[in-house]
């Protein structure tokens, strides 16, 4: 049983996550608290494998009781708040947390399918301490030509927001191409997530719009419960069916860019949970273009990274600090 500390100032909220959670058979609520002092209190005291964690609460906010956990303790956080409070949901993967979700997300009104997504996903994260990859065999980093790019394509997941904040704050204002980027994200909270990131970077950060074209010194935020398709030089958002469970999909993006910018494009895939973006590394790759992960040590979660290197596609294993200097360095006329 996974073991699980409720921390949110609402009575009825803290009851509709715990039958949320216990209704899977998987997770034990041990405790409850009504702010974030009680929460570090009996998260120090229960010792759980897993918190959720509002952030707007009397006495201590969420994000000082997060500050306050992982100082001391190795718990996996997950923020469930309301959409109003999305962008400072942000600021808590800076703390630690490595997931949020939307409150309205356990409620009845959630479909079957989505909640079996999210509890899956509680899963994984409430076994992160417990996991540990056996690192892929090194391998140098292949020599790439020198070519003109037309855009960047970037994957990223759990611990995703915590990696771009660091990796874009280094990109300039006048990069020369457009950044396109899938960060899986809960139901509604694209907006926030691109607002957040806007004030860590010299870049331009927005949603990406349908019918769009990209432009040069831009970053674009794929929207929540979209595919975001790169046709024609334009952006199209597209309803299709999940892959990986995901939408939207870095697999779907990168492959389209694989098509739209072929060997003028370069991907990333960062820190995440999953495979997604294995298999668009593999089409990049096999469009000529410049293909990147992130290394094991500086990824919170090494899945999605690993599942591109064992693809045998990836030019590059890079730690998140030498991403940008990569990038900046390849794009340069």
């Amino acid at each position: 049983m996974i073991k699980t500390l409720v921390v949110d100032d609402s009575p009825l909220v803290r009851t509709i996550i715990r039958d949320f959670l216990e209704s899977d058979g998987s997770f034990t609520v041990i405790g409850e608290a009504e702010n974030g002092l009680e929460g570090l209190q009996k998260a120090r005291a229960l010792k759980p494998d897993l918190i959720t964690m509002d952030i707007e609460m009397p006495v201590m906010d969420g994000l000082e009781a997060i500050e306050g956990i992982m100082k001391t303790m190795s718990i996996p956080i997950v923020v469930i708040t309301t959409q109003d409070t999305a962008k400072n949901a942000y600021e808590a993967t800076v703390k630690g947390a490595l997931e949020f979700y939307a409150k309205v997300n356990f409620t009845a009104a959630v479909s079957s399918e989505r909640k079996q997504t999210i509890l899956a996903s509680l899963k994984r994260i409430s076994r992160i301490k417990e996991q540990s990859q056996a690192p892929p065999e090194p391998r140098p980093n292949r020599e790439v030509d020198a070519r003109e790019i037309r855009g960047v394509v970037i994957a990223a997941s759990t611990g995703g927001p915590k990696a771009l904040m660091s990796l874009c704050a280094a990109i300039p204002e006048e990069f020369p191409v457009p950044i396109v980027l899938v960060q899986h994200n809960s139901s509604g909270f694209d907006a926030g997530f691109a607002q957040w990131l806007n004030d860590y970077t010299p870049l331009a950060v927005k949603l990406a719009e349908n019918r769009e074209s990209p432009e040069k010194g831009k970053l674009y935020v794929a929207p929540t419960d979209k595919h975001l398709i790169l046709a024609g030089g334009r952006f199209l958002l597209d309803d299709g069916e999940p892959v990986h469970s995901q939408k939207p999909a870095a697999d779907v993006l990168f492959k389209s860019a694989a098509e739209c910018w072929g060997p003028r494009t370069i991907s990333v895939v960062l820190t995440g949970m999953g495979a997604d973006g294995a298999e668009g590394t593999r089409y990049i790759r096999q469009a000529g273009g410049i293909t990147i992960a992130q290394d094991e040590e500086s990824s919170m979660i090494y899945g999605m990274p690993l599942a591109a290197f064992e693809t045998g596609c990836v030019d590059m294993v890079l730690p998140l600090g030498e991403i940008s200097e990569q990038l900046i360095k390849l794009t340069q006329p």
